[in-house]
């Protein structure tokens, strides 16, 4: 099955580092992943999203020309209890029959330092389109497996509400069932495109 992201992306980094990464590049979606935490009651339930893809070009000489657009498949959200995708799939949350892609976009990319960037772009999710930061670190790159490959991580929290994801139950003794604040992670292995 053809994987197919934003997270949260989705997510995202781009084949940003040095100039032998520089190119156009596909995710190897089988060594990547894209993951979030969530608060529950007083402890964080973690998630990931199995199927996304993306395109991202990096151009060193000029970082305005790198960018990076990314598809997560709603649909696929894991957390490894059944009962609870499924409601996670449901109107109360992605309604992924209504809005079956989360997708990201940057806009503008921006060196912090040797190994990381802020990526400046537009997450869209539940129908809901806003502009968002990512943290990227670079975490290397190598020739193997027959092509160029490099590694980034991508951190970010994003407030579910800000997307019409806003379902929750008050709790008797006080307090919410969910946090509103989803932590999200990306890792991604990317390959250069000849």
């Amino acid at each position: 099955m053809r994987k197919t992201v934003t997270l949260a992306a989705l997510i995202l980094a781009l084949g940003l580092g040095t100039a032998a990464a520089q190119g156009t590049f596909s995710i190897d979606t089988v060594h990547s992943s894209v993951e979030f935490k969530v608060r529950h009651l007083v402890s964080k339930v973690s998630g990931s999203f199995t199927e996304f893809d993306g395109t991202i070009a990096a151009d060193f000489d000029n970082l305005d020309a790198s960018g990076v657009e990314l598809v997560i498949k709603a649909a696929s959200i894991d957390t490894k209890n059944e009962k609870r995708d499924g409601h996670l799939r449901s109107p109360d949350f992605f309604d992924v029959e209504k809005y079956p892609e989360i997708t990201f976009k940057s806009s503008k990319i921006t060196k912090v330092d040797s190994d990381s960037y802020a990526v400046a772009g537009t997450l869209t999710m539940h129908g809901v389109s806003r502009p968002i930061t990512l943290t990227v670190d670079y975490l290397g790159e190598m020739s193997a497996m027959g092509g160029v490959r490099a590694g980034y991580e991508l951190s970010t929290t994003v407030n579910r509400k800000d997307y019409g994801v806003s379902w929750n139950r008050a709790l008797d003794a006080g307090g919410w069932v969910l946090g509103d604040d989803v932590e999200v992670t990306v890792n991604l292995e990317v390959v250069k495109q000849e």
